[in-house]
């Protein structure tokens, strides 16, 4: 007696093994994006955290103003103006590829995500650190950063 699979054996074998690839490929696509979002809410967190916290160190020296500028460095963000007045210790590398932060202007700052530049303006007038949440392009990522 041979000890040995069938013809139907292994086609049934191929064909659940095809169906669990299919099922389990676009949930390992989409996990890349979660992380990437992930990331980004913590990074958005850390900075507005580091701003109040900035503000409150200078309203204990006297001085009743928001950090002016988040970073005067292009290649490591939000390390602060430059002028005594710092927000994150380590800062955050620049990139312009999935899951980076990329400088624009002094006030201005990219979070890529799915092939998409989500803009953060910082105003310093309020120390508000936000992106456009009605953006036709990029609100639904917006949204799922900062809310």
């Amino acid at each position: 007696m041979k000890k040995a699979f069938t013809m139907v054996e292994l086609i049934f074998v191929i064909i659940v093994l095809g169906i669990l690839a299919a099922v389990a490929v676009p949930r390992f696509g989409s996990t890349g994006t979660k992380a990437h979002i992930a990331t980004a809410r913590s990074d958005v967190a850390s900075i507005r955290s580091s701003i109040l916290s900035e503000r409150q160190s200078q309203l204990i020296r006297g001085v009743n103003s928001f950090i002016p500028k988040l970073s005067d460095n292009d290649e490591l963000l939000f390390t602060g103006d430059g002028n005594g007045r710092t927000l994150l210790t380590y800062g955050i590398v620049a990139g312009t590829s999935e899951g980076k932060w990329e400088k624009v202007e002094d006030k201005k700052y990219k979070f890529h995500l799915d092939n998409k530049a989500i803009e953060f303006d910082y105003n310093s007038t309020n120390g508000h650190f936000e992106c456009d949440r009605d953006d036709s392009t990029t609100g639904e990522l917006c949204k799922k950063i900062v809310d």
